[in-house]
């Protein structure tokens, strides 16, 4: 029981998603096992995870540390103007006040100098504490970008990256160790992510020629999108997680969202 109780758990907390992954780093043929839950309609996401901790398999194992990976909307910080205290108000200056109660949490991303704030609802962030000794907060894209950008060495030119999730398009660059652009964008189809994309590349005037596109995650009518993408940018690329996690066991799940993927083969 004491070696189950120190394997660390993740849970994986979408709009509309929710799944666990237990780690167990000394197991080189099966070094996690995934589990996605069912989320039932109707019901809050706390209450699903409540009723996960019965009838979800790795959920009822007893463990002591979770890391929460939350597909919330971020707020990007930079650092030396992060203050702990003032989150709250700035976040909801940036963005509309929600009705929920949520309860503000942050990520810092030293390599980029800057803070990720992002909200939990106050009702699933006290069922995660009460049930997990160690809880620790992570943002979905925190892993993503930290990943990226040390992949944004490689070649001579400027890269935009586009990283899709269940209707989500988060569009960012780096320049000069810090993001030069990061948005969040709501899209229903390959059309809508073709303007935002196409606006922003304009926006950063990018060249067409030589500068590149990348695009991971869940990317909606690939085919169709790269096809209208080619005819303004030359170098559009889409990453390959089994070639750029080198064949990890984490690559080979079918439906493991990219985020999840990053977090399990290169951390937060």
């Amino acid at each position: 029981m004491q070696e189950i109780q120190n394997k660390k758990m993740i849970i994986r907390i979408g709009r509309n998603t929710l799944s666990f992954t237990m780690l167990d780093p000394t197991n080189q043929d099966r070094p996690f096992i995934y589990e996605p839950y069912v989320v039932k309609g109707g019901i809050s996401m706390a209450a699903n995870l409540r009723e996960a901790f019965k009838t979800a398999d790795l959920a009822a194992i007893p463990t002591r540390r979770v890391q929460v990976l939350l597909d919330t909307l971020p707020m990007l910080v930079p650092i030396e103007q992060f203050e702990e205290e003032n989150i709250n108000d700035l976040y909801n200056y940036t963005f509309a006040p929600s009705q929920e109660l949520q309860r503000m949490l942050f990520n810092v991303l030293p390599d980029l100098k800057a803070v990720c704030v992002f909200p939990i609802n106050k009702d699933l962030h006290m069922v995660i504490n009460d049930h997990y000794e160690d809880a620790q907060f992570v943002h979905m894209m925190t892993p993503v970008w930290r990943h990226l950008y040390q992949r944004s060495f490689t070649g001579h030119y400027n890269k935009l990256y586009a990283c899709f999730q269940a209707g989500q398009l988060y569009l960012f660059a780096f320049q000069q160790n810090r993001f030069r652009y990061c948005n969040t964008f709501e899209v229903s189809h390959a059309n809508d992510a073709l303007y935002f994309t196409a606006y922003i590349w304009k926006q950063l005037r990018l060249d067409t020629s030589h500068d590149e596109l990348h695009l991971v995650g869940d990317i909606p009518e690939q085919e169709h999108l790269l096809q209208e993408l080619k005819q303004f940018v030359q170098k559009v690329y889409v990453v390959n997680p089994a070639v750029d996690f080198n064949q990890a066991p984490a690559t080979t799940v079918k439906g493991m969202p990219y985020d999840l993927m990053t977090l399990i083969t290169k951390g937060r």
